[in-house]
């Protein structure tokens, strides 16, 4: 069976075993929710500590394992056609950045390692935006942006950037590595919730007096979800892409939400230095003192300074990636905070 057909979900071969990890979290879970409605035979990756809301209804086999000992993996992963990895530590204040680095950067290295050795046909690795260059003037950037270690606001960004760096190397040495790079996801299922995920559940809970001059790019989940299944068979080894929607400042996505809902949107703007103060007294005060997390990180607010806009184009024209307005995507993520408690109903 030639690398095409093998993977052409969803029409005459419903035999494709896929490993994925991150399944049970945001992107991942629909990513294989995607797998699945395209008859995949999917095997997923499972901490011992994972949340499982978003298995329920799943047709997949568990594994228990971790990122951090993969050799122990080896059996799950042996006999699949392609492994999918979604999964990652993503936060924007940690108090053992080691650790970030250690599953982000050491289990990506050696998982793909793993893929090699038990002669897994196609990888696709989920990185981010983050790793992509930005402007400080609001410029769309694009998979060829400029960008080195360098440019990596904190921990999170620079794990990103070391771990999409392995699987360049990978693929460089001729192992089918295809890179997606998705922007900042909303939907349903966002139980942690993602940074981005609490953007709405702080809004819902009236907890945004006041905004950043800032810009971010807006992605439906469920079109990331589509072209990751999508770039098994389409994806150049090698190539980064980047999966986004609208580019939007912080402020319009305040008043869209606001639409939604009908609750009021902030209209007082932060100047960057006072969010830089407010971010090191709540990191400090919250985050070393009392041991919780904080609402406002020095990182968050050092990444703010430039807006995260992007061009999907590359995307769209080699994966059939679909730019969509994100109007139904928030609202579906409104709903589903609302309904899960995160925020009062309606």
């Amino acid at each position: 069976m030639d690398r095409a057909s093998a993977f052409r979900l969803g029409e005459c071969n419903s035999e494709v075993k896929v490993f994925l990890t991150g399944a049970t979290g945001f992107i991942g879970s629909h990513v294989a929710q995607e797998l699945s409605r395209r008859g995949a035979i999917l095997r997923v990756l499972v901490r011992p500590s994972s949340r499982l809301e978003n298995l329920r209804g799943l047709a997949a086999e568990t594994v228990t394992g971790d990122l951090l000992q993969v050799d122990a993996l080896r059996n799950a992963i042996a006999g699949c056609d392609a492994v999918m990895h979604v999964a990652a530590d993503y936060r924007l204040w940690v108090t053992d950045p080691q650790t970030m680095r250690a599953t982000n950067v050491t289990g990506t290295r050696e998982l793909l390692r793993m893929a090699r050795e038990t002669h897994v046909r196609r990888v696709v690795y989920t990185s981010s935006v983050a790793t992509m260059g930005f402007f400080s003037d609001g410029r769309i950037a694009d998979e060829t942006t400029p960008v080195s270690l360098a440019n990596m606001v904190g921990h999170y960004k620079q794990s990103k950037y070391l771990a999409e760096q392995e699987a360049v190397a990978a693929a460089r040495d001729g192992q089918e590595v295809i890179i997606l790079n998705p922007t900042t996801p909303v939907g349903s299922n966002d139980i942690k919730p993602t940074p981005t995920g609490r953007i709405v559940v702080d809004f819902l809970n009236r907890k945004f007096p006041a905004y950043m001059d800032t810009g971010l790019n807006l992605v439906d989940v469920s079109e990331v979800a589509k072209t990751h299944v999508d770039a098994l068979e389409a994806g150049r080894p090698g190539e980064r892409y980047i999966l986004g929607g609208e580019n939007l400042t912080l402020k319009q996505i305040l008043d869209k939400m606001s639409a939604i809902t009908g609750l009021p949107s902030p209209t007082l703007r932060v100047p960057h230095a006072v969010a830089m103060i407010f971010a090191v007294w709540d990191q400090t005060i919250t985050g070393k003192l009392r041991g919780r997390e904080p609402r406002a990180t020095v990182e968050a607010v050092r990444m703010g300074k430039k807006k995260m806009f992007v061009s999907s184009a590359k995307a769209e024209r080699e994966l059939g990636f679909r730019v969509v307005p994100v109007y139904a995507a928030l609202r579906a993520a409104i709903e589903w905070f609302r309904a899960n408690g995160y925020a009062p109903s309606a």
